[in-house]
């Protein structure tokens, strides 16, 4: 139990927008490769993206999947005091999907005076929660992650119908600067109206101000961003509605967070 819920509770800490204390994020060292090689990759939770300056990223629920679908084991793996890094060895030509995807639920309630608290799976919070519980509030959580690395040309990517998820005009790895991009979110595989997106690129401790760029998704679930400078961007997308899986809960938050790099003309 004690594994579960740090597992959940990093998950749900994780859903948090720029506007909270901290994101999370994975970096490759390339997102583009000539030929198939090694990858090495840094995960972290900080208060800034790209800079190691909280905690490790829990990587337990960790999907690399190669471009004919089959999954790539992670090498080297070390989990240090700032950060969690890892090695891959992509031997595929085509686009190459590091996932994250964790759920789970978090509850407050109040036992007389005294607050309590719940991060856990469906089971063991219809365990944990007495009945008639004063003041419960339950909130399922789902919780997407991704970046992408292709070796030789990109290959075409697939959603799987479930949470949040993003389908671009323009393959991840094939951005440049000053070029327009049109994002469409979905939401269980449908094009959703006002999910809220932040984008920040990274070298955010050598600016004044971190210039976030912020969105709220049309009718159609698009938005159209134009990443002004090459380098590393940070996106987090938000999203709450009441689609919920325990009857329980009575909402659900959906977090997507991408790493995008962009390259100059």
């Amino acid at each position: 139990m004690k594994h579960i819920f740090t597992l959940l509770s990093l998950a749900i800490s994780m859903s948090a927008s720029v506007a909270h204390a901290h994101g999370y994020w994975v970096v490759p060292s390339s997102t583009v490769l000539s030929s198939p090689q090694f990858v090495t990759f840094d995960a972290a939770v900080s208060n800034d993206p790209f800079q190691f300056n909280h905690r490790p990223l829990v990587v337990d629920s960790l999907s690399i999947i190669a471009p004919d679908g089959s999954k790539v084991l992670p090498v080297n793996l070390m989990k240090g005091e700032l950060r969690t890094v890892f090695d891959a060895k992509l031997e595929q030509k085509g686009t190459y999907r590091l996932e994250m995807l964790r759920s789970g639920f978090r509850a407050n309630w109040k036992e007389g005076d005294k607050a309590k608290r719940f991060m856990g799976t469906a089971e063991a919070l219809a365990k944990e929660v007495p009945d008639g519980a004063k003041e419960l509030q339950v909130t399922e959580t789902v919780n997407r992650l991704e970046t992408f690395v292709t070796v030789g040309a990109p290959t075409t990517l697939k959603t799987t119908g479930k949470g949040l998820e993003l389908v671009m005009s323009t393959h991840p790895n094939d951005l440049v600067a000053g070029e327009p991009v049109e994002f469409e979110f979905l939401v269980d595989g449908q094009p959703t109206e006002g999910i809220e997106v932040v984008m920040i690129r990274g070298q955010t401790r050598y600016r004044n101000n971190k210039e976030e760029q912020k969105y709220k998704t049309d009718k159609d679930g698009k938005i159209s961003v134009t990443l002004p400078e090459a380098g590393l961007y940070w996106l987090d997308a938000d999203f709450t509605d009441n689609n919920v899986s325990s009857k329980l809960a009575k909402e659900r938050a959906l977090a997507y967070v991408l790493t995008l790099e962009v390259l100059p003309q």
